[in-house]
């Protein structure tokens, strides 16, 4: 028997099952349905786009996307101890001072920036060192990049000719502005949730993890949760939670496992013959960053050419090099028309030819940025395909299905087009690769439907609220609370690993204090 049992040992998880376990007198089981993170290929930063479609991967796909010409997007989700943060491209941004207290203002109390400050702070440990916004003595190893290929470089520089500010740091007091990004990374490798969390809970005997079990349903007595049921090896086992079952596995299987316990809309539960125990929106209120990316050939050698046994060692022995490259190495942050009161608009810009939704092959030497529409209004929708726990859901993140959100992706576009112009990047292009026709509205609308994919940022499933309290406890039972990017009430503006590690941070004191 454990006191908490927390299915799925992503970022949120691996906090939990350390914080929780920190206590002797507390047993925490944890349950992966992946494997170890010990493959080679998860800590070395340049080399995550080989993780995808492979046994470290759910492979998601979404349905046919309306805004999208009816193209089903690819959705990769880490499938391993850490997650996706053992698959992510490491950016280390927290999202915008107006998020949170936006979230504050609509219900979620104890969320506002102010209250989640001190929990990224406590989980980080930045390299520059403490301040009012950072902290030194977490986990969590926040560095600068190591890679730092000189279009990286060209790309901030062509963004302050274009008239946007430089910004040294998208985590301090202001978010807008182009730079290069901080990445969780430790001596060049991958510093995933699993490497800063878990691994060095793990001797603790009071933490039990269980890996290549996947989770079928939550089991109850009565009105609380009273453990889960797990399929290992083939064979099905329960596991007892004396005081809580948390879920931490993600905003595409933690709805899902609601919803096969139960928990979830009674019509659609009804319509799968499973018997409805609370009736809530779970699965609704999906959103997701939508990013176009444009590509560029140069004459600039990039990481096409980085897997080089030189280059191996440079990683090994200094933890430098284009293989500590997150792919991902700037950005910037933009608000595209008067009277918004933080970015619509994020940038990724990465050294080498990323197309094909991460998945192509780069052929010649390329570089590529683009916009991300940072706060969506659509909203899209996960279901269930089946009552069999096996069977992927049906996702839907109905990207760009509103005026704001196709103005904003437009206003993005052209943003792009108009750094590529500038001097600092003129002296690096040699010819397009993927670019839209024009800058007209039918050309950027033509290319963003052929060429959008994810950024990987899917939240708001079992958003505090409508699904979840405040302490993240799942309305209706007792004993079950949701902890990962699911209870966001909406998307970060920026990446969701830091505010998903924030996330459970908090948790896991609201969890201690319960007790």
């Amino acid at each position: 028997m454990s006191h908490y049992v927390i299915v799925g040992a992503g970022s949120a998880g691996c906090v939990l099952a350390a914080r929780l376990s920190e206590d002797p007198a507390v047993q925490v089981t944890l349950i992966e349905a992946g494997g170890p993170d010990s493959a080679q290929e998860i800590h070395i930063p340049a080399a995550f786009p080989q993780l995808f479609k492979s046994e470290y991967d759910w492979d998601f796909s979404s349905e046919p996307e309306p805004g999208l010409a009816g193209r089903r997007i690819y959705l990769p989700r880490g499938k391993m101890l850490g997650g996706s943060s053992s698959m992510n491209a490491m950016v280390y941004i927290r999202g915008n001072r107006a998020d949170y207290d936006g979230w504050a203002a609509e219900g979620a109390t104890g969320w506002s920036y102010n209250e989640v400050l001190p929990y990224f702070r406590r989980s980080e440990n930045n390299e520059r060192g403490e301040d009012q916004f950072h902290g030194k003595l977490g986990p969590l190893s926040v560095c600068e990049g190591r890679s730092r290929n000189p279009l990286m470089d060209a790309f901030v520089e062509a963004g302050v000719q274009a008239g946007f500010p430089a910004n040294p740091d998208f985590n301090a007091a202001q978010q807008d502005g182009v730079g290069l990004f901080q990445n969780t990374q430790r001596n060049g490798m991958r510093c995933s949730a699993a490497v800063a969390y878990l691994h060095p809970a793990m001797a603790r005997p009071n933490l039990r993890v269980i890996t290549d079990a996947l989770t079928t349903r939550i089991l109850f007595d009565g009105e609380r949760a009273s453990g889960v049921e797990i399929v290992v090896n083939g064979q099905v086992e329960t596991i007892h939670a004396e005081q809580e079952v948390i879920l931490a596995a993600g905003a595409y299987n933690s709805p899902q496992l609601l919803m096969l316990s139960g928990i979830g809309p009674a019509g659609d539960l009804a319509a799968l013959q499973i018997p409805v125990r609370v009736d809530l929106p779970v699965g609704i209120g999906l959103q997701d960053h939508p990013m176009t990316l444009m590509t560029w050939y140069t004459n600039t050698e990039t990481l096409m050419t980085a897997a080089t046994a030189e280059n191996a060692e440079l990683l090994m022995k200094e933890g430098r090099g284009p293989l500590t490259s997150n792919i991902g190495e700037a950005g910037g942050f933009f608000r595209t028309r008067d009277g918004l009161d933080a970015p619509d608009v994020q940038f990724h810009a990465a050294p080498v030819m990323f197309y094909q939704e991460g998945m192509g092959v780069p052929t010649a030497h390329a570089f590529g940025f683009g916009p991300c529409v940072l706060k969506p209004t659509s909203r899209g929708q996960l279901s269930l395909r089946s009552a069999n726990p096996r069977s992927k859901p049906r996702i839907t993140h109905n990207y760009f299905a509103t005026p704001d959100d196709r103005a904003s992706a437009l206003a993005g576009m052209r943003i792009g087009l108009e750094i590529a112009k500038q001097p600092a990047l003129q002296a690096h292009i040699t010819a397009p690769h993927q670019v839209p026709a024009s800058a007209s509205d039918a050309d950027l609308w033509d290319y963003i439907e052929r060429y959008t994919h994810t950024v990987y940022h899917p939240t708001s499933t079992c958003a505090i609220g409508p699904v979840v309290d405040p302490a993240l406890r799942v309305h209706g039972v007792h004993g079950l609370r949701v902890v990962d990017a699911s209870v966001m009430p909406s998307v970060v503006r920026g990446n969701t690993n830091a505010p998903t590690i924030m996330i459970a941070e908090r948790a896991a004191d609201l969890i201690r204090r319960a007790v």
